[in-house]
């Protein structure tokens, strides 16, 4: 059941690190958008390892196959199924790994809920799972483009202890992709990629926090009480690997401030309703206001570092651990599209139930 996620914008994603492949079926999009597996590898190229010399050297070309639910080059309205196959498995790596627990890895927590484990790259807790919801967030994304214009971006903010400040009012897609870290700030961006280099060659990791802006959202997004958007967002985002923070707009800043100084005053502007400041984030009572929703997700240090670590075996002797392999010194330059994705799928899923809400 973990495998699902959404309403009526649904996804299901599918496969391991080190099997045969890995993808997504999406259930529930309506016919007639144009679609072409170009539009999905756009995103998949933005997320897939071995692009640059702080990512993992694994050598995955992440080529998707459009196998069902489109025609003519358009969606038909029946399942979408998204696939990509492994191109550089290696599952022979992990043999090691097999009779110990990684620290701050699911192997123990898995083996523990299941009686066994794919120690094989870590199966299913493995980050190559996002590769479908990336491609579903492909189509979503595009969704929003026609139906109402959403745009939505995300960068680094922040690696280690190096932090950029950007107005997010300013950000454009070429900022971000101009720099390999995906910081649109070309200073700090230079020495976040000299941190991730040292931190390799060190044998270890660092986390850093993503920033996210969504544009052109309408008002009346989200349901009452249990589906509120904001509860669906931080479902999406932290469900991601690696995820350990999430705030909306002032976020744990807001609990240090009066109400009077976090409100966010009503105005008229252009015959619309609109507020003067946007401290909650586009979203009010858990449904959207119709101004930009701005968020932020901290990620943790990559738990694979190849520095001798303390462990235990699975009969629960004692042992060293000093890991080996193909792994990101940092997931955030790959996770900014995954997390575009997560917030795609669920303002496409809300957009939809949002057309059932009212006769006119």
């Amino acid at each position: 059941m973990g495998d699902s996620f959404g309403h009526l914008f649904r996804i299901m994603t599918w496969g391991e690190s080190h099997g045969g492949g890995v993808g997504v079926v999406i259930d529930g999009c309506p016919a007639g958008l144009e679609l072409e597996e170009s539009d999905i590898q756009l995103e998949l190229d933005r997320r897939r390892p071995g692009q640059s010399k702080i990512t993992t050297q694994r050598k995955e070309s992440d080529r998707a196959r459009l196998l069902s639910g489109t025609f003519e080059g358009k969606t038909a309205g029946t399942a979408i199924s998204i696939m990509v196959q492994n191109q550089d498995a290696r599952p022979q790596a992990y043999e090691h790994l097999k009779d110990l627990y990684r620290p701050s890895h699911a192997d123990y927590t898995y083996e523990a809920k299941y009686g066994f484990r794919n120690w094989m790259g870590g199966g299913r807790a493995s980050a190559r799972e996002t590769i479908g919801r990336v491609a579903a967030g492909a189509v979503a994304k595009k969704l929003l483009m026609q139906w109402c214009g959403i745009q939505t971006l995300a960068w680094v903010e922040q690696i280690h202890n190096l932090k950029a400040d950007i107005d997010p009012d300013e950000v454009t897609p070429e900022q971000i992709e101009s720099s390999i870290v995906r910081c649109p700030d070309r200073e700090i961006s230079k020495a976040m990629e000299q941190r991730i280099l040292e931190v390799r060659r060190n044998g270890d990791s660092v986390g850093g926090i993503i920033h996210a802006v969504s544009r052109n959202v309408p008002p009346g997004l989200g349901e009452p009480v249990f589906d509120k958007l904001t509860a669906d967002l931080a479902k999406a985002l932290i469900s991601l690997p690696a995820t350990r923070g999430l705030e909306f707009g002032l976020g744990f800043q807001s609990a240090s401030l009066t109400g009077s100084q976090h409100n966010d005053p009503f105005v008229m502007e252009d015959q619309r309703v609109r507020t003067r400041s946007n401290h909650s984030a586009g979203m009010q009572g858990g449904i959207s206001n119709g101004e930009n929703i701005e968020l932020r997700v901290a990620f943790k240090p990559t738990a694979t570092i190849l520095l001798e670590q303390d462990t235990v075996t699975r009969d629960g002797q004692a042992t060293k651990l000093k890991a080996k392999g193909r792994h990101d010194p940092c997931v955030l330059p790959r996770a900014v599209p995954m997390v575009e994705a997560m917030i795609n799928l669920v303002l496409a899923d809300h957009y939809l139930r949002q057309l059932n809400k009212r006769l006119s």
